[in-house]
């Protein structure tokens, strides 16, 4: 499967136009900013070593597939490369990292960019603009709170949620994937320390080497059910999956320390092949601001985690009696060595498992302990 995903390196040009070296720029000389993309794939970004010398590749255990009907519901399966971004300048004069006093705010298509630079030092930040699937945005960005850094959140949903009442009695939305950087101190010097001439474009240029890293990741989702044999007939078709981040900050990749639950599409399929034996699979594909307090993209290995929160993931099946019952997986230890994103399996194995004779709601639970065990507790 070779599908786009992240957004990695992202050199930035500030070039000055001048006749020839050494010139003297003059105040707010116009200076252009060339932004090149570069692309990964996504069992790249999704590069994590489980254990000492054991590195995790999530297409040996993703059995639920992704045909035409999931690329419609969810689009790729993984990060999709952005076409327009937006650019946040801050001059801070002769100070460097000195708090921000006001904001220039630019708006790119493709790969150019310029823009007026005063000598003196730049702060700046780079996010790709939310590119919209159903023409509803559910991100909000919050520039006004304070302008040293943008924070991004979504809203609550009208979908009910178990967790983290009475605060908030609503799963939230999924945000849109989003990337950014962020590069502080930048300094535009009068006598080009730092700058190197293109004697082709006949301007002087300063190469900036940053990195826009995902501020969302994506989690796949799948309930594996063996031996069926026509006992559960699909899926309601929500779900939802607990305790992750509300809001992220957009200049350090900082999850919020709200917990939240985000509802989110599910399908269910038939006779899909895990290993040469025909399971029906309850899959799905969720957007999180990942784990609340953590610097997911950033973070190297799983023992650099810190999250108090279990992981819950929910969903409800229906059964060929017209009955329908909600089940509770815990996923939290998947979801720590997963933690910036990747396949959250569990297994039913429905000869354990009476179909019920009334409708579940909440009171209907399988709560799986351990995502590898072939045997499951079920309480009735």
């Amino acid at each position: 499967m070779n599908k786009r995903s992240v957004l990695a390196s992202l050199p930035l040009l500030l070039s000055a136009c001048t006749p020839e070296p050494p010139l003297h720029l003059f105040e707010q000389e116009s200076t252009s900013t060339r932004i090149v993309f570069a692309e990964l794939e996504l069992d790249t970004y999704w590069d994590y070593e489980m254990e000492v010398g054991v590195h995790y590749e999530w297409r040996t255990e993703w059995y639920y597939g992704w045909d035409a009907e999931d690329f419609r519901i969810w689009g790729d399966i993984g990060y999709t490369m952005p076409n327009a971004y937006n650019i946040r300048r801050y001059f801070t004069g002769n100070t460097p990292y000195a708090p921000h006093t006001r904001v220039i705010q630019d708006r790119i298509e493709g790969n150019t960019f310029q823009g007026e630079f005063n000598y003196g030092y730049w702060d700046m930040l780079v996010f790709n603009e939310v590119q919209l699937k159903d023409g509803v945005q559910s991100l909000v960005f919050d520039e006004t709170t304070t302008l040293d850094s943008v924070t991004v959140y979504t809203n609550q949903s009208m979908a009910k949620a178990r967790y983290y009442a009475p605060r908030y009695s609503h799963a939230f939305y999924e945000p849109e994937e989003l990337f950014s950087a962020y590069e502080q101190a930048i300094e535009i010097d009068r006598e080009h320390k730092g700058f190197e001439f293109d004697s082709l474009r006949n301007v002087w240029v300063k190469r900036l080497n940053m990195v826009l890293r995902p501020i969302t990741y994506i989690y796949l989702t799948q309930v594996i059910v063996h031996h069926n044999n026509g006992k559960i007939v699909g899926v309601e078709g929500t779900g939802t999956l607990s305790g992750f981040a509300r809001s992220s900050v957009l200049n350090s990749g900082r999850g919020g320390d709200d917990p939240i639950s985000i509802t989110y599409q599910t399908r269910w399929k038939k006779d899909c092949d895990m290993k040469g034996e025909s399971v029906d699979i309850a899959g799905g594909r969720v957007m999180t601001f990942g784990l609340c307090g953590n610097r997911c993209g950033r973070l190297n290995n799983k023992h650099e985690v810190r999250d108090p929160e279990n992981h819950y993931m929910d969903l409800k099946l229906l059964f060929n009696n017209g009955i329908d019952s909600t089940f509770v997986f815990d996923v939290t230890q998947q979801v720590r060595e997963r933690y910036k994103g990747g396949v959250l399996t569990v297994e039913l194995d429905m000869d354990t498992i009476a179909v019920p004779s009334r409708s579940g709601g909440s009171g209907f639970n399988a709560v799986v302990k351990d995502f590898e065990e072939e045997t499951h507790e079920i309480e009735m």
